[in-house]
């Protein structure tokens, strides 16, 4: 295993970059192979699978936050060790964090897989959408502690600076996917079942490629021991609960989005579906930001150089603000080519060019948000981070979508939804550099509690004293 904290030293902007851009490629091929699904299912002519594909993926996105909580936790805590160069703390928690994730997703995929046709009843599916949308839940749910262990795999090899292996196990399980895809969908006649199968079978593929390049290669998974499980569950739970709580927030306030515009018919949701697709692979480098900066930002802290954690953090803002300006130029300019290839009519026409027109944008908040759950969750203020996306998710998310739906129908909902992540963002962004103020104040002094009083006025951005 490589034990230097890579990260510690050289252009902070250049390991953004890099951490971002290999994460990203990864994620994207996953997301990519999740809109390709779409693109498949739409083919087949029926409005009701799109529209059951944005039921599942919103009860999907709820499994997946959750995993990537857990790959959040791996990456703060092994990345933190790795820059105090404990190399046994860093195998020890390399794999409980693992057995934990693992436990934790078989509690919660069995807890939904039971309830799944009473969750989707919640989303305001109707009788032919939803039992489409079962039929692909049943099928994939059960392997969620397969993609649990998996992302944390992944974490911890982006957390010692090894990003091109973990993009490379994700990219080889989007590329299983992509090949199975239509074998499944149209040669074997299986329809959306066809889809829920090609994406178990790449969550194996994940899985296999990242445990093999940590345990072959990094040599950093010790075997598992249970009183040393019990040993680090305290420092697991602390970042790990709240990175959870912080990821579920998200698809909590998309369903309350999901919700209401199933209101107006399975068009709009339809429409909205191909949206929830399009987004990550679109902005599947913004997505990535927190994985990638996380690292960088832990070992940096962990090794005392807090003048680098501020500069990973400003580094972060510029990444995102060039790449949502780019993508957000892109999809404006080929708005009708994604209508027209997804067969998109009506309402989900509507809502497509709306968002590739004008809320696209806004993702660059997101951005925002982001970044700073990174901060937070790699400096000792996780619970910053749950309380940003629960407000995100509630105060953020469900009056604004409300009030537009009121005004506007299904395109005020998601406008509203835009509006919500712009204030949520900023006022993220603001905290994020008051910590870093006052850990900067510390005069290197080790963290000791994780409260603060803020002070107001004062831009955040800089770094004086007092």
């Amino acid at each position: 295993m490589n034990n230097s904290a890579a990260f510690t030293q050289g252009s902070t902007l250049k390991h953004v970059v890099i951490m971002t851009s290999t994460t990203s490629i990864g994620l994207m091929t996953l997301f990519l192979v999740d809109l390709v699904d779409m693109f498949f299912l739409s083919l087949l002519g029926e409005i009701e699978l799109a529209a059951a594909v944005g039921y599942a993926g919103t009860i999907l996105f709820f499994t997946t936050s959750v995993s990537i909580g857990i790959a959040i936790a791996t990456g703060a805590l092994v990345s933190r060790s790795i820059g105090e160069k404990n190399i046994d703390k860093t195998k020890s928690y390399a794999v409980n964090v693992m057995c934990f994730g693992a436990l934790v997703a078989l509690l919660i995929s069995s807890l939904i897989w039971f309830n799944i046709p009473f969750l989707l009843d919640l989303l305001g599916a109707n009788a032919a959408s939803k039992q489409f949308a079962i039929d692909y839940l049943q099928i994939i749910i059960p392997s969620m502690a397969i993609l649990t262990v998996a992302m944390s795999a992944s974490g911890t090899l982006r957390a010692i600076g090894d990003a091109k292996r973990a993009m490379l196990a994700t990219m080889i399980g989007g590329l299983v996917n992509l090949v199975l895809d239509p074998i499944f969908i149209f040669g074997l006649e299986l329809g959306v079942k066809g889809a829920a199968y090609a994406s178990v079978v790449s969550r194996f593929a994940v899985i296999g490629f990242a445990l093999y390049y940590c345990i072959n290669v990094h040599k950093l998974i010790n075997r598992f021991n249970i009183s040393k499980f019990f040993q680090d569950l305290p420092s697991i739970t602390k970042i790990a609960i709240p990175a959870m709580l912080t990821n579920i927030a998200t698809p909590i306030g998309n369903a309350y989005v999901i919700a209401t515009i199933a209101n107006f018919g399975d068009s709009a949701v339809a429409g909205m579906s191909i949206i929830g697709r399009l987004t990550p692979v679109a902005f599947g480098t913004i997505f990535a930001l927190s994985g990638a900066v996380g690292p960088i930002i832990g070992q940096n802290y962990g090794a005392n150089q807090r003048n680098r954690v501020r500069s990973t953090v400003i580094d972060g803002i510029k990444f995102s603000i060039i790449f949502v300006g780019f993508v957000s130029l892109i999809l404006f300019l080929t708005q009708d080519w994604i209508i027209s290839t997804f067969k998109a009519s009506g309402d989900a026409a509507a809502l497509i060019a709306l968002f590739c027109t004008w809320v696209a944008a806004t993702f660059l908040f997101n951005g925002f948000l982001f970044i700073a759950n990174a901060a937070f969750n790699n400096l000792g203020y996780p619970h910053y981070s749950t309380i940003f996306n629960f407000l995100k998710a509630t105060v953020g998310t469900i009056p604004f979508v409300f009030i537009g739906a009121q005004f506007a129908n299904q395109s005020g909902a998601i406008i509203g939804q835009g509006i919500g992540a712009v204030i949520i963002g900023c006022i993220a962004l603001y905290l994020c550099f008051r910590v870093i103020n006052r850990i900067e104040n510390m005069d290197d002094k080790p963290l000791q509690k994780t409260t603060f009083h803020l002070r107001f006025p004062r831009w955040p951005f800089s770094n004086t004293r007092g």
